[in-house]
């Protein structure tokens, strides 16, 4: 499998994980570690070291060859996603970011206006930008246009395991774009995350299908497994499509033959 290249970052694995709704931290830990993934997403309300129940931050950090990529899960507009990722780059020391922007607690949408001013902002602060966005064609442009190092359209709405719902929209990103397509959020399966690496993305991010698993650990393996599967089938080279059967073998010529 080929590098993924974000920023001036390489990394071997293009499964990302999310870190909440673990039951444990010990059981985050395990999960990240069976999954081999190299960047994970942490809430800056996950930075508490003086709560250690509380904290992740400590414990990722402590994960030989792990990048932490804090979110700014929470904040509403524009200006306290950018005072998130200032806070989350004091405190953590990393230049990636990931622009989170959703508003209504109902739908968890990202706002694709508010994303935008805030990761131009914080591009020119040479963050490593990676927002999280509605499957939007022209917002991915115009959000590549300004800085960001990628970009993460939703396969479906968070946490809601509804898969690649807005599959032809992201195709439509891929096509356009000059940076990494990562799928973020709706994966509920390995399947569905294989199939995401087959169609062209570049990385998927998983949170909720691995967390709520009888067997989180179990299931980052599994996912690992298939999105190392789909990156290998789409460099191989898919078979195309055909609007009827197509022999794989001569039908009939052997009868001539034997005559």
């Amino acid at each position: 499998m080929n590098a993924l290249r974000l920023g001036s970052y390489t990394f071997s694995s293009r499964l990302i994980l999310g870190t909440g709704k673990f039951s444990s931290v010990p059981v985050m830990i395990e999960a990240v570690k069976a999954s081999g993934s190299q960047l994970v997403t942490v809430a800056l309300r996950r930075f508490n070291r003086e709560q250690a129940e509380d904290d992740l931050f400590g414990p990722l950090s402590e994960i030989e060859g792990l990048t932490l990529m804090p979110n700014t899960s929470g904040a509403a507009t524009a200006k306290e996603a950018v005072k998130a990722a200032h806070i989350s780059r004091e405190l953590s020391g990393s230049p990636f970011i990931k622009v989170e922007i959703h508003p209504n607690p109902h739908h968890l949408m990202p706002d694709p206006i508010e994303t935008y001013e805030a990761c131009k902002i914080l591009a020119a602060e040479d963050f490593i930008v990676m927002p999280y966005i509605p499957a939007d064609p022209v917002l991915a442009k115009r959000l590549e246009e300004v800085g960001c190092s990628s970009v993460m359209p939703l396969g479906s709405a968070i946490g809601s395991g509804q898969g690649l719902s807005t599959s032809a929209m992201v195709q439509l990103i891929i096509r356009e774009s000059s940076v990494p397509v990562i799928v973020d959020a709706g994966l509920r399966s390995p399947s569905e995350a294989c199939a995401a690496m087959e169609m062209g993305c570049d990385a998927v991010l998983v949170n909720s299908a691995i967390a709520v698993a009888r067997d989180p650990a179990a299931m980052a393996g599994a996912f690992a497994r298939a999105v190392e599967a789909g990156d290998d089938a789409r460099n191989a080279g898919l078979m195309p499509r055909s609007g009827s059967a197509v022999a794989s073998s001569p039908l009939t010529s052997f009868l001539g033959a034997a005559r």
